[in-house]
């Protein structure tokens, strides 16, 4: 299949951000919000990010098909999280706001264990072979889906190892305003990364299924272009999101000539 930029680590915001001493709407007792400014990411600009492929951004889980076991597989997002004594300490470094410092992780003690399989996120920054946490204190990665695994029960449920395919919403061939269901070669998908939605992700936004008849299906990142997107400037794209019938989605993710990506939510756009 044809493909654009991967996720393989944190998208960084179209705009700069800054931090607001008010309850984060998206996370459950963070005191704090994270809040798009008017100025463009200096990120964003080194991407030539008026030249991007803007796409829909959305709304599941993140997965991604490499191999195991000597054939093509889909992957589930693991991030690698501190321990509860590091996350506190960490949390602490946060809230103080100290730009000045940087904060220290001990890699081989502060982290909780993941399962022999995890790999780390391709893109990661990594010091003595060891990968690095992002700014959140995470380390992007994956573990493999098994065919009967209960915690991943609604991944494996897109896949057919046996016939080596996955489930994929896309546009359709002939017909870019519809969409299509359709089995794809696992080897036609593989170093890709795709959205997992469904009946039971994310509290369904899309309406897929019910609970006695649950379907879930992947979506390649950057499936879905927006045709008419707005202009680069934040009251352009916050009025497109509130007024526009196109703009009735999570976010924006702009797909680079040189791989980055570049992404804005409509929560970080409000304040």
């Amino acid at each position: 299949m044809s493909r654009l930029g991967s996720v393989q680590r944190k998208v960084p915001c179209l705009f700069v951000t800054q931090v607001k001493e008010e309850p984060s709407a998206k996370r459950e007792r963070q005191p704090f919000k994270v809040l798009a400014t008017e100025t463009i990411n200096r990120k964003a600009l080194d991407a030539d990010i008026y030249n991007a492929v803007p796409t829909e951004k959305v709304d599941g889980t993140c997965c991604y098909v490499t191999t195991h076991k000597g054939q093509p597989y889909l992957w589930a997002r693991l991030d690698r999280k501190p321990n509860k004594l590091s996350e506190k300490r960490f949390k602490r470094f946060l809230y103080s706001m100290e730009d000045s410092k940087e904060f220290i992780w001990n890699i081989e003690e502060d982290f909780r264990p993941v399962p022999e399989c995890w790999i780390p996120a391709k893109e990661i920054q990594q010091s003595s072979g060891n990968p690095l946490p992002d700014e959140n204190g995470h380390i992007p990665g994956w573990v493999p889906v098994e065919k009967n695994s209960k915690q991943y029960c609604w991944h494996s449920s897109v896949v057919n190892y046996e016939a080596e395919i996955a489930l994929i919403l896309k546009c359709h061939a002939d017909d870019p305003g519809l969409l299509e269901i359709s089995s794809v070669p696992l080897s036609d998908l593989l170093e890709q990364t795709l959205e997992l939605v469904g009946t039971n992700i994310n509290a369904n936004p899309y309406g897929l299924g019910s609970k006695k008849h649950p379907v879930h299906l992947l979506v390649p990142h950057g499936a879905f272009e927006i045709k008419n997107p707005p202009m680069l400037k934040h009251s352009d794209i916050l009025s497109w999101f509130e007024s526009c019938r196109e703009g009735k989605i999570e976010g924006i993710v702009w797909h680079c000539n040189d791989g980055h990506l570049i992404k804005v939510i409509i929560l970080e756009c409000h304040e």
